[in-house]
């Protein structure tokens, strides 16, 4: 039995390093997001000690590193993430394209972990988003909207802040400045996303009388979100990507991605703290 055990520890070795995988690859807590024949394509890998986020990585590489594939470490354990370097080091917690083959319907556990390819549409986890956000460093929040026509629209929440599980994820959100409209935080009736907990077709936390992750469009759930009553914006509607004026079913959009790093103001504090030290 233990001659068996050993040749089948052997023979997935083998198939690792056939894939160009060794063991120290595969230390990261959300590997179900990234494929075994993308484990190689994570740029770190070989790092023992990962960054918090992606900012970090593009800070310790001198501005060098490319987008792709990174370990960072928000929590007490690595996770793959995809980290858009040439955007300014931004960590991507969410990308959907409409119509995606990914199933955004999913509970509560496993928008909790997250699910889909990290390198393609995904949703990263809200305890990861947590992890992220809750310090020290002060986090917003990026929102990248593209049309067909490949006009992009990008919006930014500083500071943004995903409570933990205990407070069903609550958002916190910040002040608001960019190109897209501002559909988490304009205080409209029923569309206030800000301050609202997290919904999921089995756990309903949402100011409406139903589900609000249940009801469809085109016979498509909406998908976890920060429900109000229910949504002036929705970014895991697989088949309307949902954003008020910006995206909607008159007005498609064919991307979305939700994105995290540190915050401007606080980097720049930061530095006029160093200036002072030098004085």
């Amino acid at each position: 039995m233990r001659r068996l055990r050993c040749r089948l520890q052997a023979a997935t070795l083998l198939l690792l390093c056939v894939a160009g995988v060794t063991a120290e690859h595969l230390q990261a807590e959300n590997l179900h997001l990234l494929p075994p024949d993308e484990h190689n394509l994570v740029r770190n890998r070989q790092m023992r000690v990962p960054p918090r986020d992606c900012h970090e990585m593009l800070m310790m590489s001198s501005g060098q590193a490319h987008d792709g594939l990174y370990l960072i470490q928000p929590g007490d354990s690595p996770i793959v993430a995809y980290c858009a370097m040439r955007e300014g080091g931004w960590t991507v917690v969410q990308h959907i394209t409409v119509n995606s083959s990914v199933d955004f319907d999913r509970t509560w556990a496993e928008y909790k972990l997250g699910f889909g390819r990290v390198s393609g549409d995904h949703w990263l986890g809200n305890e990861y988003l947590h992890q992220l956000t809750r310090g020290p460093a002060r986090y917003k929040l990026g929102v990248k909207l593209v049309d067909p026509d490949a006009i992009t629209k990008m919006g930014e929440y500083d500071p943004f802040l995903v409570e933990d599980e205990a407070s069903a994820f609550r958002l916190r959100l910040g002040l608001f400045q960019g190109t897209s409209v501002d559909a988490l935080t304009l205080d409209t009736e029923n569309y206030l996303h800000d301050n609202q907990k997290f919904t999921t077709k089995d756990r309903d936390n949402d100011n409406y009388f139903q589900n609000c992750a249940k009801l469809e469009f085109q016979g498509v759930p909406g998908g976890g979100w920060w429900y109000d009553a229910c949504a002036g914006a929705n970014l895991n509607r697989r088949n309307v990507i949902y954003w008020q004026k910006d995206c909607n079913k008159e007005r498609l959009c064919k991307y979305a991605w939700m994105m995290v790093r540190p915050s401007d103001t606080l980097k720049l504090i930061q530095s006029k703290d160093c200036k002072k030290d030098e004085l």
